[in-house]
């Protein structure tokens, strides 16, 4: 029986890919490559196509034996989903509909859905708990929040059982070296740092200084990539023994600001970062920080790689070997 990963050729998805070979799973990857890196699958089978190509997805499904599902394959941009709404209602919302809809056909019942932070907006209180109120402030976290919804329904009616893992910042890289961060454009704070070491980029913006946080500057919860990967293989595990279909936060616990960030990330390259200071984005919270305690408790997951200096030069070994990202090099 083999676990298919939509969106495997992704950042989180290529290193759960690595993580399920490590412990001897067959796996299947659907990729329609338009973000993810041939390069960064280390085995597995992969299936070029779509997932709203429902020929294609029943072919996939005919041709394999799939025990479960691990679905990242979505667009994630915050901003772009605020310009471009239909992309984002199609590719996650539709996409997702498809794939639930062969499930079914193909009498598939495990699906660890690749969720988000952004399905809860503005945060109540922090930690954030799953059990807080999940009003979006944004296109792409409304999609994510219809698609946990979706799979609730789905567990109702046809008995798919679903995990929805809502992670904060993804960080970090494989121990290898061989898998990382290449997002184009990229949006995410340590690898654009990390670029700015490089030279890649002139300098870094920080946007907004007067924040009600120590430094002034947003606080984020970075949890690192391979930390994610192993919760993903937790929550099969769970399915497996047949339980409830459930929610759960992945995150540190703790939060770092961006000046944080950039100065550790000063300290692991030993080069210089220019900042320029911006004004504040609209809808960027002051605070994000999980509360993960009942993944540590349900699911048994417990993070190992928690220090922001750890998780930086993990994501600097990469960029390092790959300093134009998968097949440039």
């Amino acid at each position: 029986m083999a676990i298919l990963v939509t969106g495997g050729a992704g950042y989180i998805g290529s290193h759960t890919v690595a993580a399920l070979l490590e412990r001897g799973e067959e796996v299947v990857v659907l990729d329609n490559l338009q973000t993810g890196h041939r390069e960064a699958l280390l085995g597995g089978k992969l299936y070029e196509g779509d997932l709203r190509d429902k020929a294609f997805l029943a072919k996939l499904f005919a041709e394999n034996s799939i025990d479960a599902v691990i679905h990242f394959a979505a667009n994630s941009l915050v901003g772009e989903s605020m310009k471009d709404p239909v992309k984002y209602y199609d590719n996650n919302v539709f996409g997702t509909l498809c794939l639930l809809e062969a499930m079914n056909a193909a009498n598939v019942r495990r699906i660890v859905f690749s969720s988000t932070a952004a399905t809860y907006g503005e945060p109540e209180k922090v930690p954030i708990e799953e059990s807080d109120r999940t009003e979006p402030t944004n296109v792409y976290g409304e999609t994510k929040l219809m698609m946990e919804r979706m799979m609730s329904w789905f567990d109702k009616v046809q008995e798919i059982k679903y995990v929805s893992l809502r992670y904060f910042n993804a960080a970090g890289a494989h121990d290898s070296g061989k898998i990382g961060e290449d997002h184009q454009p990229e949006s995410h704070l340590i690898p654009l740092v990390l670029q700015t070491a490089l030279k890649q980029r002139p300098h870094i913006a920080v946007f907004g200084d007067d924040y009600a946080t120590e430094d002034g500057t947003c606080v984020r919860d970075y949890i690192h990539v391979s930390d994610l990967a192993d919760a993903h293989l937790r929550a099969v595990d769970y399915l497996r023994k047949g339980e409830n279909s459930n929610v759960f936060n992945l995150g540190n616990g703790q939060g770092f600001s961006v000046k944080q960030v950039i100065e550790t990330a000063k300290k692991v390259t030993g080069l210089d970062i220019p900042v320029v200071q911006e004004p504040r984005r609209a809808g960027d919270p002051a605070v994000l920080v999980a509360s993960s305690a009942k993944a540590r408790s349900v699911l048994g997951w417990n993070p190992t790689r928690t220090n922001l200096e750890d998780v930086i030069q993990s994501a600097w070994s990469w960029h390092q070997s790959h300093p134009n990202g998968y097949g440039k090099n």
